[in-house]
């Protein structure tokens, strides 16, 4: 039996669901924390599976240099490696690749390009990307795509689009079917509906356990990315998950859940967390503000992590102005935290039929002063 997801509620377009792999079943709508090269960045696997995450992405450009996907598969496998016993997807590689600009070079076949660790040529294929990925053992394989820059004329967006449905085909065959694994396809075409259309009949025919949609959130905005999804996701398989590639901000999540999105993955909450900010109940804060300095709150008076619970705002901005490894960390623990209640909370409303009415509770308390 492959990866396989079913639908438990919908309310509207929301649907929640459970998805099935070989290390488990996740919950969606789902927020996968990124672990770019075997981590999650400032966080332990304990800690992060505190949060309630139960999937993580790791991303095979990075890991094919560093430490290389056969060094992996000998050390057993990403999960062992990294003390993850939950579900893992793993990008493609595209998207890194495709943004080396001046270090690559683009073929019909795949991408040649330099190293950004030491200036070594590698060559990605959809072949090599696959078998990447199978070395690694993830459980959600991504097909290999050109992520299409934006923004892009029509004739720029149809021939990468369709560059990738090419390798999407070439990606299925090269893809070893075995129990609780699956490969998604990815849906590009840019900004136009045409092309999204064309994209998602193409993928379709091939026949994937997953359906991603790519080429969002890289600088068209969120309405127009919300009325991208509006054209394309209503075009996917109902009964098949829908997985909306590196989104995004609290926000984006909720309103991409209205239009059906049951996956996300994004680097917000650990980079943020990084940079001294914090996603709460009550809006955005930016812990490094002179303004939190004799704050003896806490972050957020709604959540349960180690930084809401033991600390105050006033410690974390002093760990921040020392610049003290362990504010990064509180931040990043908890900006993981309120994503992963923030989807908890999501699903339970559509299970309980009451999405509109959390939706809109969820996005007054953003506009709630702190």
């Amino acid at each position: 039996m492959t990866l396989s997801w079913r639908r438990l509620g919908q309310d509207g377009a929301a649907r929640a669901g459970v998805l099935s792999t070989a290390h488990g079943e996740v919950e969606t709508p789902v927020f996968m924390p990124v672990g770019t090269a075997g981590t999650v960045k400032g966080m332990t696997a304990d800690a992060v599976r505190a949060t309630g995450a139960r999937m993580i992405l790791g991303n095979t450009y990075h890991l094919m240099l560093r430490p290389t996907a056969e060094r992996v598969a000998r050390l057993g496998g990403l999960h062992r490696m990294v003390d993850w016993h939950g579900p893992i997807l793993t990008d493609s590689g595209g998207f890194q690749v495709m943004s080396l600009a001046g270090l690559r070079k683009l073929d019909a076949d795949g991408v040649t390009f330099q190293s950004h660790v030491d200036g070594s040529k590698h060559r990605l294929t959809p072949e090599r990307s696959v078998e990447i990925q199978h070395l690694l053992g993830a459980d959600v394989t991504m097909c290999f795509d050109e992520c299409t820059p934006y923004p892009a004329t029509h004739e720029q967006a149809a021939s990468s689009m369709r560059l990738s449905m090419r390798w999407a085909e070439r990606s299925r065959r090269a893809f070893v079917p075995r129990e609780g694994h699956g490969l998604f396809g990815i849906v590009q075409g840019s900004t136009y509906d045409d092309l999204r259309a064309e994209s998602v009949a193409s993928l379709t025919a091939i026949g994937f356990e997953g359906y991603a949609v790519g080429g969002l959130a890289v600088g068209e905005g969120q309405a127009e990315m919300l009325r991208v999804l509006g054209v394309t996701v209503p075009l996917l398989p109902q009964d098949k998950p829908r997985y909306l590639m590196g989104v995004g901000m609290p926000s984006d999540l909720l309103r991409s859940v209205r239009h059906g999105i049951d996956m996300f993955d994004c680097v917000i909450p650990t980079r943020s967390g990084r940079m001294g900010r914090a996603y709460t109940s009550r809006g955005n804060l930016n812990l490094r503000n002179a303004r939190h300095a004799d704050d003896g709150g806490p972050l957020d008076p709604d959540c349960g992590c180690p930084a809401c619970t033991r600390h105050s705002r006033a410690y974390i901005h002093h760990l921040l102005k020392c610049e003290e490894m362990l504010g990064p960390m509180l931040l990043t623990w908890h900006n993981i935290q309120y994503y992963q209640d923030l989807m908890a909370r999501m699903r339970r409303a559509i299970l309980a039929g009451r999405f509109e009415d959390e939706a809109a509770a969820i996005e007054q308390g953003w506009e709630t002063p702190t």
